[in-house]
C-alpha cells in the first residue's frame, strides 16, 4: 500500500510539474499601423491574463470644408495617449490546442482610455478649432501573430467620450458616444 502510495504522489508532483498556465508576457514593446493613425505601445504584465498597455501615436483626423463650389478635404494628425489594462481570456485555451501565446497573442477585453491633446500636426483653418477630448470604450478584440514579430489586431467597443470645453467655443454636446473601430498591422521588437 505504501508503494502505491508513493507512486501516486509522485505522478501527481510531476502533473503539477508540467502543468503551467499560460500567461502574457512580462513586457512587450511594438509598434502599429492602421487606417487612422500610427502608435508605439508598451504591454506589461499585471498577472497572468491581465497586461496594462499604454500607446503613445497620432490619431489621424479628416474632414472636409466647402470654399466656393469644390470641397477641401483636410487631414490632421492628433497626438494620443492611452492606457488600457486588457484581460486576455483564452491563453489556456489556445495553449491546449498547441496555438501560439507569445506576444500576448489571443482574445482580449478590455477598457481603453484615450485622451486627444487639443493640438494638432496638420493646417486647421483659422476659424476652426480642436479641442482636447478623453474617451473610455469597453472593447473586445484579438491579436494574432504572423511570423516572429509581426502581428495583426482588431477590436470594436462602444463608450463614452467626453470634449473638455474652451472659453468662446460653442460645444452643443460635451457628452458623446464614442466608437473604437480599428485594424492594425504591427511589429512587435
Amino acid at each position: 500500500m505504501k508503494t502505491y502510495l508513493i507512486l501516486f504522489l509522485f505522478s501527481v508532483s510531476i502533473l503539477n510539474v508540467t502543468a503551467q498556465d499560460a500567461s502574457v508576457e512580462k513586457s512587450t514593446f511594438g509598434i502599429q499601423t492602421g487606417i487612422l493613425g500610427i502608435w508605439a505601445h508598451n504591454e506589461s504584465k499585471l498577472t497572468n491574463t491581465i497586461a496594462l498597455r499604454s500607446e503613445l501615436g497620432f490619431d489621424v483626423g479628416a474632414f472636409s470644408e466647402r470654399l466656393g463650389e469644390d470641397p477641401e478635404f483636410l487631414f490632421i494628425l492628433i497626438p494620443a495617449i492611452t492606457v488600457e489594462p486588457r484581460w486576455y481570456y483564452n491563453l489556456n485555451k489556445r495553449e491546449s490546442k498547441s496555438l501560439r501565446t507569445d506576444g500576448n497573442s489571443g482574445n482580449f477585453i478590455s477598457i481603453k482610455t484615450t485622451y486627444h491633446v487639443d493640438k494638432v500636426i496638420g493646417s486647421v483653418p483659422n476659424h476652426l478649432n480642436y479641442i482636447s477630448d478623453i474617451t473610455i470604450v469597453p472593447t473586445w478584440g484579438i491579436r494574432r501573430n504572423i511570423g516572429k514579430h509581426f502581428n495583426y489586431e482588431t477590436g470594436i467597443g462602444i463608450g463614452f467620450g467626453h470634449y473638455f470645453k474652451e472659453k468662446n467655443v460653442y460645444i452643443k454636446d460635451v457628452n458623446v458616444m464614442a466608437l473604437n473601430l480599428h485594424l492594425r498591422l504591427g511589429y512587435r521588437f
